[in-house]
């Protein structure tokens, strides 16, 4: 198979590059390469059977939109969050993609209701506490898309993709590039064993080389490991990245009501002591659920959803303790990878969840425990446990301390019922070293998204793909 440009993954990052390429006029030949299925068929059978049954691939973190589908949908309109892509193209530059991006969506449906603006007094407030906490409040517009309107704006976009001659092959994996003579020549994809349900796009069975005059590799955070290797397989310049360790926090609304009223989600940043690492809240979700992702060799770890219409009485979020590796050391996946398998472990394979009081009384929580409590866990099937049997010292003492500063700007915050599921993970890859062009070390190669390592998040990544878009179109 030929064309001018082969896209590997469907999240946000590849396909605004296609949309964008459209958007400008390119009549060059696209193809999108997606080892999970189309959005119309991505079912999650939790839904029905009310506990995880391990699809592979899981239809929450692959398919069409990637893990974006199924998450809460929110888009953040700063510059400040979302990753490092400013450092690289500029912050006046970020801003004014991101401003492009927000229309894009906004084109297919988005929310016009932008959270977090117009209540700047009782900002100053939660700012003044957070001084006070020694925290950093980042100002961060929010457009809430909500889980279930998130499929219908990328389905949207999947359609026009499709409409406009951009073909998306379904249920292929992508096993290899294609490198000769130092260039990027295509990729190697073979048939995921999973079926894609019958209905998506497909070329058989069996090996497909594509030949293209350029690669895009843009596999967000579930492609991070595959990307680690192939960089380290074809040389391509990386420098180790950060990963993500932390917990799953939830309250009730009650808790929360301040701050979701005012700013909906509310960013707050770190560096509590004695470690000094940088800790950050990440995803709230006001009314969510907390939810379930599967990874590769049956890896489980927690995430947050918020729909627009169905809320629950509590809120969710990450806090996240950031964790930078140097030499010797190169495999920071591979070491979240590790706490999560044993974390798993302790919970015969489900995610673990814990009162913050038991993590100070050095006890494990009972189930019984958790049914006498005003918060109740609304992901149903996570073991009672005790999540400190896994959880390393480090990040488990700057979890500690950051939820005790938390309490200040959020009063109750660190109750004794408080919430906390485990593995939270956030797999970014090395950060691949390209210039402000994304073309890396090897020419006709690109790398975009999370997966990159130089972003986090469906806004940051989708605009990503807008400039990627751009460059190619041109």
């Amino acid at each position: 198979m030929k064309c001018d440009v082969v896209i590997v993954g469907a999240g946000p990052a590849g396909i605004f590059t296609a949309l964008e390429m459209i958007r400008q006029g390119s009549s060059k030949k696209i193809v999108i390469i997606e080892k999970g299925r189309a959005i119309e068929n991505r079912r999650c059978p939790k839904n029905t059977t009310k506990k995880c049954v391990n699809c592979r691939p899981c239809s929450i973190t692959t398919g069409f939109s990637g893990a974006g589908a199924f998450s809460d949908g929110k888009l953040s309109l700063s510059y400040e969050v979302g990753g490092d892509l400013p450092n690289l193209i500029g912050e006046d530059f970020a801003r004014e993609m991101i401003d492009y991006t927000d229309k894009i969506y906004l084109e297919f449906g988005a929310d016009t209701k932008v959270e977090g603006i117009g209540q700047t007094e009782k900002v100053k407030d939660i700012r003044k506490r957070a001084i006070q906490a020694g925290l950093k409040l980042v100002d961060c517009p929010i457009r809430h898309l909500g889980t279930e309107k998130a499929q219908e704006i990328y389905l949207a976009i999947e359609k026009f993709l499709q409409e406009k001659g951009v073909e998306i092959l379904f249920g292929y994996n992508c096993s290899d590039v294609i490198l000769e003579d130092g260039t990027c020549r295509g990729v190697v994809i073979e048939k995921e064993n999973a079926s894609d349900g019958g209905s998506d796009n497909s070329q058989g069975s069996g090996r497909i080389e594509i030949s293209a005059g350029h690669t895009v590799i843009a596999t967000g955070r579930r492609g991070a490991e595959w990307l680690e290797n192939i960089c380290a397989r074809y040389d391509i310049a990386h420098a180790p990245g950060t990963v993500d360790i932390g917990v799953r926090v939830e309250v009730r609304n009650e808790i929360m009501e301040d701050v979701n009223n005012v700013l909906y989600e509310s960013k707050l940043i770190g560096y509590p002591q004695p470690f000094r690492n940088k800790v950050r809240t990440f995803c709230q979700n006001p009314g969510g659920f907390v939810s379930q992702e599967n990874y590769d060799n049956d890896l489980a770890v927690v995430n947050g959803h918020s729909y627009k219409e169905l809320k629950s009485g509590n809120t969710n979020l990450a806090i996240l303790c950031s964790h930078d590796f140097t030499e010797p050391f190169n495999q920071p996946i591979e070491y979240a990878r590790k706490i999560g398998e044993v974390t798993n472990m302790l919970g015969a394979g489900h995610i673990l969840v814990q009162r913050y009081g038991d993590i100070l009384d050095g006890k494990r929580t009972w189930e019984k425990e958790l049914s006498r409590s005003n918060v109740k866990p609304t992901l149903p099937d996570a073991v009672a446990g005790d999540i400190t049997a896994a959880m390393p010292y480090r990040a488990m003492i700057n979890i500690i301390n950051f939820i005790q500063a938390v309490d200040h700007v959020v009063p109750g915050f660190a109750a004794a019922e408080t919430l906390l599921y485990s593995p939270e993970l956030k797999f970014y890859s090395n950060k691949v070293k390209m210039d402000t062009d994304f073309n890396t070390n090897v020419a006709g190669l690109h790398c975009l998204g999370d997966s990159s390592g130089w972003t986090r998040g469906l806004m940051m990544a989708s605009a990503m793909g807008v400039i990627m878009g751009r460059k190619l179109a041109e």
